[in-house]
Order: C-alpha cells, then structure tokens, then sequence
C-alpha cells in the first residue's frame, strides 16, 4: 500500500507557527510584569486664593513616571491625595491616559491645597518654614490596563510617597516613593 504524502511530509508552516507560539509565550512568561516608578520632579505655585482667614494655593506638580515593562499600559482617571501631618491637605487629579512599552514621560497634575488644613497645623508648618523643610506625603491608586497580544491585563498600582520640599522656595530635597502592583488574571 502507499504512503500518505501528508503525514509523512514535513511541513514549514506548521513549523513556524509553532516556533513563534513557544517564542511568544516564552517571552510572556520570562518578562515578568515590574511596577513602574514615579518621581516628583517639581511643584511649581501658579495662585494663591484668599478664602478668609487663610489663604489655599494651586500648584503644578510635575511627575516622572517610567514604565519598565515590554508592553503599552492604559489607565484610567484617578485622584492623588496630599497629606501633611496626616490631615488630607489636598489632591491632584490624574487624568486617563496611556504609556508606551519601556518608556519614561512627563506628567503635569494641577493640585489644590487648603490654606485651612495648613493652619490646623500652624505650629508645625512656621517650624518647618524656619527649618526650610517640609513634609509630604500622597498616595493615588491608579487602575488599567496592559495589552499583551489580544488579551487586556488588568492591574491596579498603589502608590504612596513621602517627600520632602523646602516650603520657601519649594524644591523637592528629598523624596522616597513606594508602589505596588497587582495584576488581574481573567
């Protein structure tokens, strides 16, 4: 009896299909997500509004943020919150938005600080103005998504910071940031 051609035949296609399967999914498996890194570079005070006894502030804040990981993140809208003393002392919105595979960008957040939470710690703050340095900390949970191949990765980002900036002139001195990723699996 003769031999069927087709199962005795070599075939090209079927090889590379599967030497691009096993390098796609050993490139899945080996590139681990990382969480991204976020660093204070400047605040910048654009108002000061007189809202009587005291006076609130605006200010640019302006965010280094890199994406180490080997695929694009989307992200939706959030809410960074200021704190001094551990009272909220104001926020910053985070608009939504997308970041490329390996990629560092700028991002400029308008924030609001109340004048009013300032004064609750009027001591502490003339102190800090007389040592020149001042202590702040945010956190901002950011939520998104990262697409490898067709399938969308949901993950959430926690980030808390602890930054210190002189209150005169408003330079960051010092700052050390925290953040911790979570990864959906669906």
């Amino acid at each position: 009896m003769g031999k069927n051609k087709k199962n005795g035949k070599f075939s090209w296609s079927s090889a590379l299909v599967g030497a691009a399967a096993a390098t796609a999914a050993t490139w899945m498996i080996s590139s681990k997500p990382r969480d991204p890194t976020f660093y204070l570079i400047s605040l910048d005070l654009t108002s000061f509004k007189l809202n009587f006894p005291v006076l609130d502030a605006e200010m640019i804040l302006t965010v280094h943020v890199t994406n180490p990981n080997v695929v694009p993140i989307h992200y939706s809208s959030t809410e960074m919150s200021i704190y001094y003393e551990g009272s909220l002392l104001g926020s910053a919105p985070v608009k939504a938005g997308s970041q490329p595979a390996r990629s560092c960008q700028l991002l400029r957040l308008p924030a609001r600080l109340s004048g009013l939470q300032l004064a609750q710690h009027a001591k502490k703050f003339l102190s800090d103005v007389g040592q020149r340095e001042m202590v702040l900390d945010s956190a901002v949970n950011i939520e998104g998504a990262a697409k490898v191949l067709w399938w969308d990765h949901k993950f959430k980002v926690q980030v808390d910071s602890h930054v210190t900036v002189d209150p005169l002139f408003l330079d960051v001195i010092d700052q050390e940031n925290r953040s911790e990723m979570e990864i959906f699996v669906t």
